[in-house]
């Protein structure tokens, strides 16, 4: 630790951001591309293109075909799952437990909206992917990868804290960026990312910790209710127990006036889920959940209706307790799904802002420590294993998304597993890219897989229209904004990771910029020299090449 308070929580802020800091980048890209998951996912499956229902009745009509198909299909499954189709996401997913099946013993498809009946879509993940990877990672058991996202959130608002608490002329400084100085340009560009979107940065990270908040804190929840999670969920979120199966057989009353029904006592909203439990049984129950893009609040809105009856057994989440719903609000506010156009707009540049703070801080870090290392002769392991590993995360990570999309149209469409291709294919490219700077150390590595990223996302529209026929040609004219604006912002990011690796190709470490005339500290008396040249203050980066 070093003296005084503001250096100590400069110590703070380099090592909390700088121990996770390659974990925290990956969860902040993905996290910002699930605020695209119904685009990504429309985008990765091509052979989706029936329009969502609009009318009440139409959605009720898509809702009953949807409950005669899981009929057809699992008549004897204990539980049905269903997501109704919406405007950003106009296809139907259902879930069902199936005993026979392996894994967690569920299965699922989508289905075509208006029919009911399957769709021969290409297998893929698409923006689940992402979505599931910015909080449980992959290939790991999922409450240890849960933890693990939990502690470096943790790290990461500690960060932001002491951050604030470091540069205390934070704000003046978001108006001040110099261009070509090197490791001043970089802390300018950290602090303008840190600025921008600084009380989203600070909502995210803490929402995030509260969606967790019932793995990571759970002693008060088993505490009173002594293990029993069934009757925790019971009181707090009106979540009702499952009841038994009695044994006799009685059909499911059609779903349309449980919809109207549903409707009404929320005041014109809409379902957004169904969940049945013992279908084809007297003890039947169908429960709505409102839609979550309706309300702020993630605290669901349920009603749920005798399944073989049609009765009204219970509601919840109407007026739900302070604490429930505060958490509810927080969850809402993470996840973003309420929002307009706009407002996601505005998610997602604020989550690129936080994704840029976390790489100019770790890179902030490895430059200034190699410069430190150079002056004493000796650059030690430990530096050099942290500026690989910003070139494989920072610059590698967009190489695996890429490489993910190009899996999904060159994969064989029969391919058994092909969703898990996808994604093996995301973490071979990652791995590459971590042994590529191996190879290629430096400034080298950095400028190749930029250019790699770069290619790999601009070709994507061609390939797209090489391989589908939903390229541009055909999505611009019929007005299919969706897809058409996903290829476009494939070719944007193309773009941008193209002028940052033109920018490291051309950038030449300590060139100093030339003086002009007169501008100098000694070139009038009393002048005061640039901060810039200055040597730092105690605590602050250097600011040199």
């Amino acid at each position: 630790m070093k003296e005084g308070f503001r250096q100590s929580m400069a110590w703070l802020h380099t090592w909390s951001g700088l121990l996770v800091g390659w974990v925290l980048f990956a969860v902040f890209l993905t996290g910002t591309a699930a605020y695209l998951k119904p685009e990504i996912s429309a985008w990765m499956m091509p052979e989706l293109r029936t329009p969502a229902p609009e009318t009440p009745a139409e959605q009720a009509a898509t809702a009953q075909a949807l409950m005669d198909h899981m009929t057809r299909t699992a008549p004897r499954s204990p539980a049905w799952f269903i997501s109704l189709p919406e405007a950003r996401e106009p296809w139907a997913n259902v879930f069902w437990r199936d005993p026979g099946a392996g894994g967690r013993g569920f299965r699922q498809a989508v289905l075509d909206p208006r029919s009911g009946e399957p769709v021969a879509a290409r297998g893929t993940r698409g923006g689940e992917f992402f979505y599931r990877f910015h909080f449980q990672l992959h290939y790991m058991n999922v409450p240890v990868a849960r933890w693990i996202v939990s502690f470096c959130a943790m790290f990461m608002l500690v960060a932001i804290v002491s951050g604030i608490v470091t540069h205390k002329r934070i704000f003046a400084d978001f108006f001040t960026f110099r261009p070509g100085k090197g490791h001043r340009s970089w802390l300018d560009g950290h602090a303008v990312a840190a600025v921008l979107a600084l009380p989203y940065h600070l909502m995210i990270t803490y929402t995030g910790l509260v969606t967790l908040m019932f793995m990571t804190m759970p002693w008060g929840g088993e505490a009173a209710y002594r293990g029993d999670r069934a009757a925790f969920n019971t009181e707090v979120f009106g979540t009702a127990r499952p009841a038994r199966p009695a044994g006799v057989p009685a059909p499911l009353v059609p779903v349309g006036p449980l919809l109207e029904q549903a409707s009404r006592h929320w005041n014109g909203g809409t379902a957004g889920r169904i969940q049945v439990q013992n279908p084809g049984d007297a003890n039947s129950t169908i429960q709505l959940t409102r839609s979550d893009s309706e309300r702020l609040s993630f605290n669901p809105q349920i009603m749920v209706f005798s399944g073989a009856t049609g009765a009204l057994l219970s509601t919840a989440g109407d007026d739900s307790r302070p604490a429930a719903e505060t958490r509810g609000v927080m969850y809402g506010l993470h996840v973003g799904r309420f929002g307009g156009p706009l407002l996601r707009a505005l998610f997602l540049l604020s989550g690129l802002a936080g994704t840029a703070m976390v790489a100019t801080g770790c890179v902030l870090w490895a430059v200034k420590t190699r410069q430190q290392a150079a002056k004493r002769g000796r650059v030690g392991f430990g530096v050099r294993l942290v500026e690989h590993l910003n070139v494989a995360a920072i610059a590698g990570l967009p190489v695996a998304m890429a490489t993910m999309f190009w899996a999904n149209r060159l994969l064989p469409l029969d391919l058994p597993a092909r969703d898990e291709w996808e994604i093996h294919g995301f973490f071979i490219a990652w791995g590459l890219c971590l042994l590529h700077p191996l190879l290629r150390r430096g400034r080298r590595a950095w400028v190749e897989q930029f250019a790699a990223g770069a290619l790999l996302f601009g070709l994507l529209p061609l390939l797209n229209a090489l391989t589908t026929t939903t390229h541009l040609g055909v999505t611009l004219p019929a007005g299919d904004w969706g897809r058409a604006g996903f290829d476009l912002g494939l070719l944007a990011i193309g773009l941008a990771l193209a002028a940052i690796a033109r920018i490291v190709a051309r950038h030449r470490p300590g060139a100093a910029p030339r003086a002009k005339p007169g501008a100098g500290p000694g070139s009038r008396p009393g002048a005061k020299p640039d901060r810039a040249s200055q040597p730092a203050r105690h605590g602050e980066p250097v600011a040199a090449e």
